[in-house]
């Protein structure tokens, strides 16, 4: 599930850039601009996926709360399913999911 969709406009002005950049019209240096204008979404981190990947990396409660910069409570609630991350604290999980801790610390 996703939680944030692209603008519609951005993402006619991404698919043309990329057939542009395909046929030679635009180099690989300004396409990479395009591609940061336009990130995918990200995805829905529910309570099973956010424990899962805590314990994929070692951590506990506390420490990945210090992490994300956010409280223990907090955490354990997303954990339980009574609330769900948003903002820097999902964006920081996705990283976390797809670049390891390596990419934060």
């Amino acid at each position: 599930m996703v939680t944030k969709t692209k603008s519609p406009i951005l993402d006619a002005v991404h698919v043309t850039a990329q057939d542009l950049h395909r046929l030679g019209f635009i180099d690989k240096h300004k396409m990479r601009k395009f591609d940061v204008l336009c990130p995918d979404p990200i995805p829905d981190y529910h309570s099973k996926k956010i424990r899962d990947l805590r314990e994929h990396l070692h951590l506990s409660q506390a420490v990945l709360a210090a992490i994300l910069n956010t409280s223990i409570s907090t955490v354990r609630k997303w954990e339980v399913g009574g609330k769900h991350p948003s903002g820097p604290s999902l964006k920081l999980l996705n990283l976390l999911d797809r670049k390891g801790l390596e990419a934060i610390l």
